[in-house]
């Protein structure tokens, strides 16, 4: 008898097997599309926490706030969702689900989203000494804003090696019978 876990990926794994809107993916140009729009998505989370910062507390900036993590959402979520099925989960699910290719891949795109997010942690640094550099001592940075710092870091983190695999992976090999 199995198992709530179990049925839960075993479902999980049916999901990202199916071809559930293929036209979407089909091509190596769509899925760049997708993981670009995935990486806008993700885009707006970090322009959204500047936002916070700049602009301090007040009703404004809350609506503001909204908006960005609506459109955000909105366009995160089908493309995240899309890529997943387009990488045959590639990232999501775990390795005794996945053939030697799937796991090769697999670690391409995390070794390759390690030297990316350096890059974003050391962006990150940067920006955050040169703005509180000058202010010496009253240097701030708002609780919102560094919480929606913290969740940009975090969905930058947790879906880059997604858009990398989706970016990466090729058209499949013509048919003999074409």
């Amino acid at each position: 008898m199995n198992g709530w876990k179990e049925n839960w990926r075993q479902a999980r794994v049916e999901v990202l097997q199916s071809d559930y809107l293929p036209g979407w993916y089909a091509t190596r140009g769509r899925r760049r599309l997708l993981a670009a729009a995935a990486a806008f998505g993700v885009s707006l989370f970090w322009v959204d926490a500047a936002v916070a910062w700049i602009s301090g507390p007040g009703d404004g900036p809350v609506l503001v706030n909204i908006v960005l993590l609506t459109i955000s959402l909105i366009v995160y979520l089908p493309a995240v969702s899309l890529l997943n099925i387009a990488t045959r989960g590639v990232v999501e699910l775990s390795e005794r689900d996945l053939d030697e290719r799937q796991i090769g891949e697999r670690l391409r795109a995390t070794a390759l989203t390690h030297r990316i997010m350096t890059g974003v942690l050391i962006v990150l640094l940067v920006v955050v000494l040169a703005v509180g550099i000058p202010q010496k001592r009253e240097f701030f940075v708002p609780g919102g804003a560094f919480v929606l710092l913290v969740i940009a870091l975090f969905m930058t983190h947790f879906v880059m090696p997604l858009i990398v695999s989706g970016w990466r992976l090729p058209d499949p090999p013509p048919d003999d019978d074409a």
